[in-house]
């Protein structure tokens, strides 16, 4: 007998995180109240509290959880073993693009505002630990061997500050950040 969700949970987590991306579209997440929060979903507070400890706090797991789709897409392209190395890297950042575009607003909103340097900083934090564990796994043998947080952490930044500088520029494209990160990868990011 396999377990089901209840489908009531399933909407209310559907309606909270819908509420979160909405508000935060629309404002800066540091100014989103869990009252706000709770009447935009439809819930008491309560079950806010008992989702999140914080509106912030579920805007990144949002904002995770949709990274991590585009990482199972990614796991996949490669498991098919049809795309070159240079190819994988164009389309794993084209990825992470189209997650910025469908959340364009919300990251628009947290880079104007400092106080909401959370979602920012839980960007590259996302990044420095797929980075990390790309070079786990990486066979390449050009991999270094210095401290391998500390590569990840100036990749996740780099890779973070090319996407606020597209989100910032209205002139900087979709393919121009896909360009300018594939240039910036190192040989053994493959």
């Amino acid at each position: 007998m396999t377990e089901h969700t209840d489908p009531r949970i399933t909407r209310t987590v559907q309606s909270l995180e819908q509420a979160i991306v909405e508000l935060a579209a629309q404002q800066p997440v540091s100014r989103i109240t869990v009252a706000a929060l709770a009447e935009h979903a439809g819930v008491t507070r309560a079950t806010v509290y008992n989702r999140c400890n914080s509106p912030l706090d579920l805007l990144i797991q949002v904002l995770n959880a949709d990274l991590e789709r585009g990482h199972r897409h990614e796991e996949e392209l490669r498991s098919e073993g049809r795309h070159s190395a240079g190819e994988m890297l164009h389309l794993t950042v084209a990825d992470v693009a189209e997650h910025v575009e469908r959340f364009h607003a919300v990251y628009r909103q947290a880079l104007r505002n400092p106080a909401d340097r959370g979602v920012y900083e839980a960007l590259v934090r996302h990044f420095a630990v797929y980075a990390v564990a790309f070079m786990e796994r990486s066979t390449h043998p050009d991999v270094p061997q210095a401290n391998r947080r500390v590569i990840a952490a100036f990749m996740a930044n780099g890779f973070a500050g090319a996407i606020a500088a597209w989100i910032r520029d209205d002139n900087v494209t979709k393919q121009d950040l896909i360009e300018a990160s594939a240039a910036c990868a190192p040989i053994w990011w493959s």
